[in-house]
């Protein structure tokens, strides 16, 4: 079976389907591009499965160069036969594998190679074989060189070790442990409050949670709990005896062998394995609640271009303000102590408002922190007080520290304090949250458990999938985005995204997307997988602003003169498939939209029964007053006003009329 066919199992997806995704991820495709511009090819397979998908395609693969590792090795000892040949072929787990290796796989030292060297390896056979319990003990008589004992003991131990490597013995014992078996704490040697509930604890493996299991893992890491598998070694031991036993006048021979086996060999090792299984489906799990957990922080609506003052709360050492242009660009900063001890809050008043009226600022971002409440508070009361049309908001101050200490932090303000930094990241968190998480180490946003007892290989590459996922499904302004966040477009990287900055840095802003081919380094390739997510806002072609790439704006074109097309356009369109047609269609009536929130427009007229608004595209979209939220019977007049800005979706768009049908989010 090919690794297609066991993915096209797995997912429940045509072997077919199947075949050509794993060809586009083969070629180099990102699993962006393959997501949203290949929809004809896969059927449609969304972002995050296809990620699923190559990732267990790379373990199939590390299985299947670990298979050629085995046969080669077992084949040069000349013990390759057919029927173990079929076994390691047919199978696709690793540990499944690694069993039916383990009887070949070179060793350590052990008793039993102690006891081959000096020739008992025939006698273990012998004991092992159908041949007769006399005819074991003359040959054990036969003998020559060594005491009975040790010829005894000898032999037990290469049995013992055989019953321990056997693949068949392994996994029946390993399946009754995982149904029957239970895991077991108590108090170690360095007793912890923290992991009271872990002195006396008992759970079913099957039943275990997985932050059960971190917990203790992390307890006895620390000396604070002492954790094993509990289970019935006498049903276990008689397991052995009826797979690997010899005959019946042998079973009370082969039984000692057997207990030796399972106490000495077999349980510690099952038990490494079954812990590291459920250390490892622990960590799944917790990875994956990182990763949902993630994706909406990133995916937060943006407030937008606005002056934002940023407060990163604190008591002892005061609350860092720091202000922040309408591009996040750092104006101005200052300490205040508006809460105990020092509770200077009158200064803090008079240092506030000389921000707010100097640099005109509309937000206010507290993070939330130690002292948030304090902060807020203060906050909410001097708006109160000064009357002010500023409008305040708490975010999350996770991952702010990290940024403000890191070589970004540094290089992007070398001459400002780790604090201020802080403080303007906390500012820019409300402007654009994915624009300013991206400098951060998703690991450190904290939205997950036990972080630092993950893989970290593993957790990195999860949330590094999330980032870019939300980055290429908003897309990316290339001619004010900043390096960290077109890093992580499809195809960009770090060394492209420097590359992008420094040629507009040089040249000037972009003007339509061919130009981005000039980029030093950024090949056909890379603009083939960039391209659609780089958007030009006020470029020479309105479609350089949407989703639409470039390969099909032809198709566009056609779409956009739908009524006019000749038979063989007609035809044309009608063969470029439906996924990429309806896309196309919905980046059309919505150029420019961003996937975060609904659509900021502004008022460009206000009349009886509506209000005309400016929603970026070359037709202004109607508000009608019946989809106004206000008290009934107000006049239009008194909820809007011409320049008002207020976020609206699309709800229909009429291309007959040219009309453009907006809503009010509900």
């Amino acid at each position: 079976m090919t690794i297609g066919r066991i993915l096209a199992g797995e997912f429940h997806i045509a072997p077919e389907q199947m075949d050509a995704t794993l060809k586009l991820l083969d070629e180099g495709n990102t699993v962006p591009f393959i997501a949203r511009y290949r929809k004809e090819v896969t059927g449609g397979i969304e972002d995050e499965t296809l990620r699923k998908i190559e990732g267990r395609k790379k373990e199939l693969e590390k299985v299947e160069d670990r298979r050629q590792t085995v046969l080669n090795t077992i084949e040069s000892q000349g013990k390759l036969t057919e029927e173990l040949k079929a076994a390691i072929d047919t199978t696709w787990d690793m540990q499944a594998l690694e069993d039916l290796y383990r009887p070949y796989k070179p060793k350590r030292r052990t008793r039993a190679t102690d006891a081959m060297e000096k020739g008992l390896g025939p006698l273990a056979e012998n004991f092992l074989s159908d041949a007769s319990l006399k005819d074991f003990e003359d040959a054990v008589d036969a003998f020559e060189g060594l005491e009975r004992e040790e010829i005894l003991a000898g032999v037990s131990d290469i049995v013992a070790e055989a019953i321990a490597n056997d693949a068949k013995v392994r996994r029946l014992l390993k399946s009754y442990l995982w149904r029957r078996g239970a895991l077991i704490t108590e108090e170690g040697k360095e007793a912890d409050p923290a992991y009271a509930m872990y002195g006396d604890f008992t759970a079913p493996l099957k039943d275990v949670k997985n932050h059960n299991i971190l917990a203790m893992n992390r307890g006895e890491a620390e000396g604070a709990v002492k954790v094993k598998i509990q289970c019935g070694e006498e049903a276990l031991i008689s397991m052995i005896v009826q797979v690997a036993g010899p005959s019946e006048e042998k079973r009370a021979a082969f039984l000692p062998m057997a207990e030796d086996a399972f106490k000495r060999l077999l349980f510690p090792s099952l038990e490494r394995e079954i812990r590291r299984d459920l250390k490892e489906r622990a960590e799944a799990d917790a990875i994956e609640v990182f990763a949902q957990n993630l994706k909406p922080l990133l995916l937060m609506p943006p407030l937008g271009h606005y002056v934002v003052l940023g407060l990163d709360p604190g008591y002892r050492t005061g609350c860092k303000v720091a202000v922040v242009d309408e591009n996040g660009k750092f104006l101005d900063n200052a300490v205040i102590y508006p809460a105990p001890p020092k509770a200077r809050v009158e200064e803090a008043k008079k240092i506030i408002e000389r921000l707010v009226v100097k640099r005109g600022v509309k937000f206010i971002s507290i993070g939330s922190g130690t002292a948030s409440y304090e902060t807020e508070q203060f906050v909410s009361n001097l708006i109160e007080e000064k009357n002010w049309d500023v409008a305040y908001a708490v975010v999350s101050e996770d991952g702010a520290s990290i940024y403000s200490a890191s070589e970004l932090g540094i290089e992007e303000f070398p001459d400002l304090d780790v604090t201020v930094r802080g403080a303007i990241s906390i500012a820019r968190r409300l402007q654009d949250p994915l624009a300013e998480l991206v400098k951060i180490e998703p690991r450190h946003i904290g939205v997950g458990q036990y972080q630092h007892d993950l893989d970290k290989k593993a957790l990195d590459d999860r949330l590094q999938g999330v980032v870019e996922g939300a980055v290429n499904e908003v897309g990316v302004d290339i001619n004010s985005a900043s390096p960290s966040l077109l890093r992580f477009v499809a195809g960009i990287g770090p060394n492209l995204a420097k590359n992008i900055v420094a040629y507009r840095e040089s040249e000037g802003a972009f003007k339509n997307r061919r130009e981005i081919k000039k980029v030093k380094g950024l090949g056909e390739k890379a603009f083939e997988q960039s391209a659609g997510f780089l958007r030009i806002q006020n470029g020479e072609n309105i479609l350089d602003r949407t989703g639409v790439h470039p390969e099909s704006y032809d198709l566009a074109e056609l779409i956009l003169r739908e009524d006019s097309l000749t038979d063989e356009e007609k035809e044309k369109l009608a063969g470029a498939g439906a996924f990429t047609v309806e896309d196309i269609r919905k980046e059309l009536e919505k150029p420019g939209r961003d996937p975060r929130g609904n659509t900021e427009g502004v008022v460009k007229n206000v009349v009886d029964f509506g209000a005309f608004i400016d929603i970026g595209v070359k037709k202004e979209g109607l508000l009608h007053i019946s989809k106004m939220k206000g008290k009934r019977n107000t006049a239009i007049y008194n909820l809007l006003k011409v320049g008002d800005r207020m976020k609206v979706v699309i709800e229909k768009v009429d291309k007959e009329r040219g009309r453009i049908s907006l809503g009010t989010k509900e």
